[in-house]
């Protein structure tokens, strides 16, 4: 069958509630520490897409055992130093970016050299920026023209380091905070606000961490941890993955959603922030606290009028995965809409800023550029009629998603390459579109 998708009609009205699959990011964090736990931890509602079953093979190939039964994995932790360390280990982390960063600062005491690969996405993405502080522990890495194939040498005598972590990235400071747990004394951290998964897991399993928050960065303090305890959880809906269905209601005239049991972590909800600026009412609905995570049903209703934007780039940390759609989103609010310092937008499965020019370009809208920057001409009464083609995007997840939002609500014939990278994050997404396509 070919890999490509075809859209020619657009979506009607409607009012739904749906559930998304797992949080991607809390999926990946939970079989990581679950493997160092002592015991056996249990997930429900654990992401299966590619990143996360990468993630369950890598621990697999360090002596894990993983049972993964309908919607139950149980993971047989060996403890924080049991892994089982062979010559010529390589992992594969396919396309995860979380899972490559993340899995470097938890390898650093290995004995003996371990490569990590990955797909050709993920081998052009930076991964200096986790060698050159978790060397500082003590352990060596040589790298690929500063990316992949990475080659770790542990180290058995690690030494705590102080990181100042400048760029906003929640995966750089994960690595660092995963080799302090291994690291004799008093790791410090100074980190520039991110989405805070990897600091609520160690809060909740009570490890040694102090977390001083301030208004621009958190001060992270962590000592050498001796025993993880093991980690049961009911992994909340994904917000990144339901952003392309309020995305959907948004763009489309009179439609309602309710997305169920969604992780509205106040680090992940930078595009509800942003939508609401814009005039977009979504309200949070039997809001709790899970484990350190704010979880809440979202209800969305579709404006009469979208509002431009100048986004404020305080909010770009809570939003970075969802931009691409928050873009689409401005090509039909009345006005210009401006975003800036998106540098780490262009660190992500493709060079998403560029992307995210590309989609709106070809369906006519005007944008300006920088390499930071962009603003957007939006246009509230653009109706596609052309033939649209998306392709050779490095297969990033995203920019097929959004391209079938857009195509779903602008109208147009597009054609849309490489469906199969939804697997990545989404795999279930064109079975949620269906549904709402089957909707009378």
């Amino acid at each position: 069958m070919p890999n490509k998708i075809v859209f020619k009609k657009k979506i009607s009205n409607f009012s739904k509630k749906i559930l998304i699959p797992g949080d991607k990011s809390i999926s990946i964090r939970w079989v990581l520490i679950s493997s160092l736990a002592n015991g056996v931890s249990t997930a429900k509602n654990l992401l299966l897409s590619e990143d996360v079953l990468a993630s369950i093979e890598a621990v697999k190939k360090l002596g894990v055992k993983v049972v993964n039964k309908k919607n139950t994995c149980k993971i047989y932790g060996v403890g924080i130093g049991g892994y089982k360390y062979k010559k010529n280990l390589i992992i594969n982390a396919k396309n995860s970016g979380t899972l490559g960063r993340l899995i470097a600062g938890v390898l650093i005491d290995t004995s003996f050299p371990i490569k990590i690969i990955g797909d050709r996405s993920l081998s052009k993405r930076d991964f200096a920026r986790v060698a050159k502080p978790l060397s500082k522990f003590g352990a060596t890495f040589k790298l690929t023209n500063n990316s992949l194939p990475l080659i770790i040498n542990g180290s058995q005598k690690l030494k705590p380091i102080r990181y100042h972590e400048n760029k906003g990235s929640a995966q750089c400071k994960s690595s660092v905070m995963f080799g302090a747990i291994k690291a004799s004394g008093k790791t410090i951290i100074k980190a520039k606000k991110s989405r805070n998964h990897t600091e609520l897991l160690f809060k909740h399993l009570k490890l040694p961490i102090y977390i001083k928050k301030n208004k621009n960065f958190d001060l992270i303090k962590i000592q050498k941890v001796n025993k993880i305890k093991p980690l049961n959880y009911n992994i909340p809906s994904d917000i990144s993955s339901g952003a392309f269905f309020i995305a959907l209601t948004v763009l489309s005239k009179k439609s309602k959603l309710i997305i169920k049991n969604v992780n509205v972590n106040p680090t992940r909800i930078g595009i509800i922030e942003i939508l609401r600026r814009m005039g977009v009412k979504i309200s949070t609905l039997k809001k709790k606290v899970y484990k350190g995570e704010t979880i809440a049903d979202l209800f969305v209703k579709s404006p009469k009028n979208l509002r431009s934007v100048n986004c404020p780039s305080n909010l770009n940390s809570g939003a970075i995965d969802e931009f691409l759609i928050i873009f689409l989103i401005a090509a039909k609010a009345k006005g210009i809409s401006t975003f800036t310092n998106l540098d780490e937008l262009n660190q992500k499965e493709s060079p998403r800023l560029k992307w995210g020019s590309k989609i709106l370009k070809m369906m006519g809208i005007k944008v300006i550029t920088t390499k930071n920057s962009i603003k957007i001409f939006g246009n509230p009464e653009l109706e596609i009629k052309k033939k649209i083609i998306v392709q050779k995007y490095l297969k990033d997840h995203r920019v097929f998603m959004t391209s079938v939002i857009a195509a779903l609500t602008f109208g147009g014939e597009w054609h849309i390459h490489d469906k199969d990278s939804i697997k990545t994050s989404f795999p279930s997404f064109l079975k949620i579109v269906n549904a709402f396509k089957n909707e009378k």
